[in-house]
This record gives C-alpha cells, sequence and structure tokens, in this order.
C-alpha cells in the first residue's frame, strides 16, 4: 500500500507541473493572438485597395495578360501549403495537411501533376516523413510572419508561373491555409491564386448608374505586369497573418483543453491516493487489533 501510494502522489505531482507549463502557455498565446489579429486587420486595407484596382484593371480593360488568362491547357499545378513551425496546436496542422492532400488528390485525378511549396517545419517535417519532395520550403517565419517572407513566395510564385511548362513551371497556383473564423473556430481555406480570380470584382451597374470609365497610364498590360505580383504578395501575406492568428488562437485552446484534463487527472489520483491511505489506515489498524488479541490472556 505504501509503495502505491507513493504512485499516486508522484503522478499527482507531474500533473501539477505539467498545468502549471499549460496555463502558462494558454496565456502566452491569449497575448499573443490579439497582436496577431490586430496585424490581420492593419493588413486588410490594403489588401482590399490592390485587389479592387486588379478588378478594375481585369474588368475593364480588353487584355490577355498571361495572370489573368485562362490556359487552354493545364497540365502542372501548384500547392502552397501554410503550416506552422511549432507544435502544440490541437488539429491545426493535421486539419490544413488534410485539405492539402485533399486538393492534391482532386488535382491528379483530373489529370494535373502536382507540385509542393511547404510553409513552416510541420508542414517540412510532414513530406519528409513521407518522402516526398517539396519544391521549395520556408521555416522560421510563422509565428510572426514579416512581408518579406511573402514577398519571397511571391516572385518564387509568379516566375514558376510565367516560365513554360516544359521547363518546370506551372499553368496554375493554388494556397492552402487556416483562416480564423474566431477563437473556437480555424477553417481551412482552399484558394486558387493563379490565374487571378477575382474575388471582389466590380458590382454590375443598376438602370441608374453610370458605367465608370478608365483611363490606364501606361497601357494596361505594364499596369497588370505591376499590379498583380503586388497583389500576390498581398494575398499571401494575408494567408500568413491569417494562418499565424489561428495557430495562436489553436494553441490557446489546445492549451486550455491541456489544463483541464490535468485538473481531471489531478483530482481522480487525489482520490485514489486518498482510497489508498485509507486502506492502509485499515490494514494497520487491523494488523494492531489482531496483535493485541493475540497476546492477549487465554481463557
Amino acid at each position: 500500500m505504501g509503495a502505491q501510494l507513493r504512485v499516486y502522489r508522484q503522478k499527482i505531482r507531474s500533473a501539477q507541473t505539467t498545468k502549471k507549463i499549460t496555463r502558462a502557455m494558454e496565456l502566452i498565446a491569449a497575448s499573443r493572438i490579439q497582436k496577431a489579429l490586430a496585424r490581420v486587420q492593419a493588413s486588410a486595407p490594403y489588401a482590399r485597395a490592390v485587389t479592387r484596382a486588379v478588378s478594375a484593371v481585369a474588368t475593364y480593360s480588353n487584355v490577355n495578360h498571361v495572370l489573368t488568362t485562362e490556359p487552354e491547357r493545364i497540365d502542372r499545378a501548384a500547392v502552397v501549403v501554410f503550416a506552422s513551425d511549432r507544435g502544440l496546436a490541437g488539429a491545426f496542422n493535421a486539419n490544413v495537411l488534410k485539405a492539402s492532400e485533399e486538393l492534391t488528390t482532386l488535382l491528379q485525378g483530373q489529370g494535373k501533376q502536382v507540385v509542393h511549396y511547404v510553409v513552416g517545419r510541420r508542414a517540412v517535417g510532414y513530406f519528409a516523413f513521407r518522402k516526398r519532395t517539396a519544391e521549395r520550403a520556408w521555416v522560421g517565419d510563422t509565428d510572426t510572419p514579416s512581408f518579406t517572407t511573402a514577398q519571397e513566395i511571391g516572385e518564387e510564385l509568379v516566375a514558376r508561373f510565367v516560365q513554360p511548362t516544359a521547363e518546370g513551371g506551372v499553368d496554375e497556383i493554388h494556397i492552402v491555409y487556416n483562416r480564423f473564423v474566431s477563437m473556437l473556430t480555424q477553417e481551412p481555406e482552399v484558394v486558387r491564386l493563379l490565374p487571378l480570380e477575382v474575388v471582389e470584382g466590380v458590382e454590375e451597374p443598376g438602370d441608374t448608374q453610370i458605367l465608370p470609365l478608365y483611363e490606364f497610364e501606361p497601357e494596361a498590360d505594364a499596369v497588370l505586369d505591376a499590379l498583380l505580383p503586388v497583389y500576390i504578395e498581398s494575398r499571401i501575406f494575408n494567408a500568413l497573418l491569417q494562418s499565424a492568428a489561428s495557430k495562436q488562437a489553436a494553441t490557446q485552446k489546445a492549451m486550455s483543453a491541456a489544463s483541464d484534463n490535468a485538473d481531471t487527472l489531478i483530482r481522480d489520483y487525489t482520490r485514489l491516493a486518498n482510497n489508498a491511505r485509507q486502506a492502509e489506515i485499515t490494514q494497520q489498524i487491523s494488523e494492531i487489533v489482531g496483535g493485541a488479541d493475540a497476546l492477549g490472556p487465554v481463557k
């Protein structure tokens, strides 16, 4: 009984130590998520402004630009997966990796060759464990993403998109990331980035409205050449920020659940320890009473 009681007390101490760690990580994630959400909100006006500018050029110009024209045949597609550098975030990485696998299966079913670009050490480890090759990886900048990383990813993707397929280029580009919905919900988002799908197109004018007139200076081709890389970078940066905010929210939720589980373990082991201690006391009393009876006078 004494050995069993020591085991229970050791488990209680271990659970208490674990609870301290998970509670601290929960508080850290709660403080970081506010900064991450502030960055997402701060980047939204710029992203909307760039999207409207690109929408105007793509809608009100008769230009067959390589970034806005659907190719006749799509043979090769790129999938960019945004994961995190660290774990302890529940199903955060598993969900986005599962969504990327579903997208890959869908594209391959359409007869397309799929190449992957990964962001975050968890995605790199996922591909390495399955002995699959990623064209390029970016790590170390997922908790607080910088715009420099978005520029590097954007330059790489645009360069591969304008490159002929026979020379290693791609015909379309998809991104997969976790979109922040709320503190309790983060949903995997799949977006086709190129060829351009204008998500905030110009609304159709009513009967009393006048069609807007646009004059492009320089030519529309030059405007698209300048605007679309900026648009791609803004979308990628937004995906990085959304993923960072979602990761912090997932970490907070996971650590909160871990702290609750630690409380449950402490309560259960405390009950078992009390039962073991009571059984030990009962056994000792029984031994004392039995010994006293054995030493008593013989009748």
